[in-house]
């Protein structure tokens, strides 16, 4: 991850193993992968944002069982020190959606082409490929604001989605997505009280740019606010800084996760 001010919460669960048994391409630039396994019995279903390291394959020599069960600093250096023969690639995924009676979940990946590891090994459709997961936690949590304020682009969206499904019926908002393609929206079980903004970015624009623009349009907030922002480091960090220096207010209740940094 790029800047970012959530905390890690790791799971007793450690490197949890499944295996891709569902894999589609669900809109332009998304394909959803389902996977499953006796181990996920013991995933802690957190709901909202909740994140893990995904461990992708990259041969069919890859190794799942000497990866360290906490990602943390000594963790990651254990996993430098794993030959690369075997060495899986790691990216930070949000759950898209959880099942625990069938002991299923779903992952979404962003694609464009053959940019990046694991989306393109995503965009083949792997089913029946082994691959592994460790529960980091949420970064969104939860406070008693009179609104709740979401920012995310097309990598934030199934965090975005996650939280808005999660929240509580009578809570009230607006969530600012921006998208390379109107046709990458996904439906969205919102409270009543939070408008859902679906922005796309024209191809000369810079991610997060569109939305930040649309974020200051937005009218001035009432009462107290939480805010989440996520995507593009340059996004996540620009809505804090204009949540807290423009519209006053405080930097504890602004998250933020700079999920990726644009070139």
């Amino acid at each position: 991850m790029a800047s970012s001010n959530i905390t890690v919460t790791h799971a007793e669960t450690g490197v949890v193993t499944a295996e891709v048994v569902g894999a589609r391409q669900i809109s332009p630039h998304f394909v959803r992968l389902t996977v499953a396994g006796d181990e996920l019995a013991g995933w802690r279903h957190l709901g909202f944002d909740q994140w893990f390291r995904l461990a992708v394959p990259t041969s069919d020599h890859t190794r799942f069982d000497n990866l360290s069960d906490t990602y943390d600093m000594a963790g990651y250096l254990k996993y430098l020190t794993l030959p690369r023969a075997t060495r899986p690639v790691i990216r930070n995924y949000t759950v898209r959606e959880f099942r625990p009676e069938v002991r299923e979940l779903d992952i979404d990946f962003v694609v464009h082409g053959d940019d990046g590891v694991a989306g393109p090994w995503a965009q083949s459709l792997p089913l029946g490929a082994s691959v592994a997961l460790i529960d980091q936690g949420c970064g969104f949590t939860p406070a008693d604001a009179d609104r709740t304020l979401l920012v995310g682009d097309d990598t934030a969206l199934p965090a975005v989605v996650g939280i808005l499904r999660d929240l509580p019926r009578g809570a009230r908002g607006d969530a600012l997505v921006e998208l390379a393609d109107l046709d990458d929206r996904q439906p969205v079980d919102a409270p009543e009280g939070v408008e859902v903004h679906w922005i796309v970015r024209r191809p000369d624009q810079a991610p997060g740019e569109a939305a930040l623009a649309h974020l200051r349009e937005l009218p001035a907030f009432e009462g107290t606010l939480t805010a989440f922002a996520a995507g593009e480091s340059k996004l996540a960090t620009g809505t804090r800084r204009h949540l807290v220096n423009d519209r006053g207010v405080p930097k504890t209740d602004v998250t933020f996760c700079g999920y990726w940094r644009a070139r």
